[in-house]
Parts: C-alpha cells; structure tokens; sequence
C-alpha cells in the first residue's frame, strides 16, 4: 500500500521553550509565561484559581497573579469576584476561530471525515502537534452513540495514540529522534514499553500505511492513524476510532484502517488542486 508523500518541516518549528528560555536573548519569557497560563485551561474546565495556574506551570503565584490580571485586562481571561477564579475569555476564541477558519484542510476534509465516521460508526479526527500532545483541529462523529466524545480542542498524547504515532512515523528522523528524546524525559518509568509500541507503529506504518493502537493510551479505546503532508509542508495526522469493543483489532487492520489511508490520499489530493 502506497504512503502518502510527505514534506520535510523547519526544525525551529519543533523547539520546546525551555532550553529556549535560558538560550536565546530574543526570546521573551514574559510573554511565554502568559502563553503557559491560558494553556493550563484544558477541555471541559470551566474555572481555575491562581493556585491551581500555579501548579500547573510551576510560576511563583505572585507572577501568575499579575499575569491573569493582565490577560484579564487584555480579554483573554473572565474573572469570577464571587469565586476567585478565571475563565478563558473570548479574544482566546477570537484567534482560534481566526486559525481554524484559515485551514481549507478542514473545509475539504470534513464531508470525508463524516462520511467515514458513518461507514464505520466511529469517530475520525484531524489533529497537529501541541509540543508533545495532538491538539483535535476537527472532529466528526456517527450517529452511534457509542462513539467517542473527542471535540475540538481536546489533546491526546503523542507517545501512546494512533495519531501521534502516525505524526512521529512521518516525520524526518532528526525531528523524530528530538521529540521522542524528550517523550522519554516525561515518561522515563514507563519508557520501554512506550518506546515499543512506537516501533511497532513504525514498523506497521511502513508495511500497511497506517498505525494502529488498542487499548495504549486508555484500555478500552482502540484507533488507527495516518499523517499527512500539507501543501506548506506542515505535518498533521487523523485518527479513526472508537471503543475497544466495538472496534476489534482485526477490524481496525483489515478494514478501517485501510480506508483511513485512501482518505488521506483523498483529501491529500483535492488539497494539491487548490493550490
């Protein structure tokens, strides 16, 4: 089975921003700090006080303080006096609608992303890096209602999903040692049997032009990836799955996945034509 072909990415545009902090004199770690601080809201929260902010980012609460004051001030926040606590506010919404509403990928991919999702009673989604996590760009789900509840905006982890596996299998081997270098820091007990199941992603990716993972990243879920090569050369990944009863292995290798490679190649193609 062919792969889709797939482009080279810039190396600065994988750096984490720690080694950035001490290193480079351009880099503003005020700014960065603010960043790490509306990134600390995840999907499904609705409030966080300073402290648990603090936790999270590992700031000194006093610096956390001034900077939800100024994200606040700025409309990035809501702040709640009855209950200490923040929100994410709508200039957060205005610049994500901006980048999703930019990406024909999403306007070209959905009527495939739905159509499978029907096919096969599971759910197909679009995903790009976050540092080390998948962040869902796009999400389309059967009318089964054993489906997954995945929307837009939710992360998953590289190391142990299918569309993570299928963004580092395609990647050129410099960036791909960098990331899972850093994988290996985060997960350093669990890394052996982390860094098996992304060989066997490789491998399977290399034979078959997707990669599958059951029940890794939570037992009772099972997927198959694929990645992708933008038009710019940015690399993403979909994903297709659902419950692990509902989606048997044999499923996901003989037929799913299959059919998420001929989606790709797909949506890969229509993408070429308008460019």
């Amino acid at each position: 089975m062919n792969k889709p072909r797939l482009k080279e990415v810039n190396e600065k545009e994988i750096m984490d921003i720690g080694p950035l902090r001490e290193k480079d004199r351009q880099f503003v770690t005020a700014l960065a700090r603010g960043l790490d601080v509306l990134r600390s809201f995840r999907p499904g929260e609705n409030m966080l006080g300073n402290q648990e902010i603090s936790r999270r980012t590992g700031l000194p609460k006093p610096t956390v303080s001034r900077l939800t004051y100024t994200l606040t001030r700025l409309g990035y926040l809501r702040h709640s006096k009855e209950l200490s606590k923040y929100s994410l506010g709508t200039g957060v919404l205005s610049l994500g609608y901006t980048l999703l509403a930019s990406h024909d990928i999403r306007r070209i991919a959905r009527p495939h992303m739905q159509e499978l999702a029907d096919q096969v009673q599971a759910s197909v989604s679009l995903g790009a890096r976050d540092r080390l996590n998948m962040v869902y760009v796009e999400n389309c789900r059967a009318s089964s209602t054993v489906t997954l509840r995945m929307d837009v905006g939710s992360t998953i982890p590289i190391a142990t999903t299918a569309m993570g596996r299928a963004f580092l299998a395609a990647l050129p081997e410099w960036e791909r040692d960098y990331l899972m270098e850093s994988i290996k820091k985060r997960s350093a007990e669990n890394w052996p049997k982390i860094k098996e199941g992304i060989e066997r992603a490789f491998k399977e990716y290399e034979e078959r032009g997707f990669v599958s993972a059951v029940g890794e990243w939570q037992k009772d879920v099972s997927a198959v990836g694929v990645p992708m090569s933008t038009p710019d050369g940015h690399i993403i990944a979909f994903n297709c799955g659902g419950p692990t009863f509902s989606l048997k292995r044999g499923q996901l290798e003989d037929d799913v996945g299959p059919r998420l490679v001929n989606m790709v190649r797909e949506i890969q193609s229509q993408l070429q034509q308008t460019t």
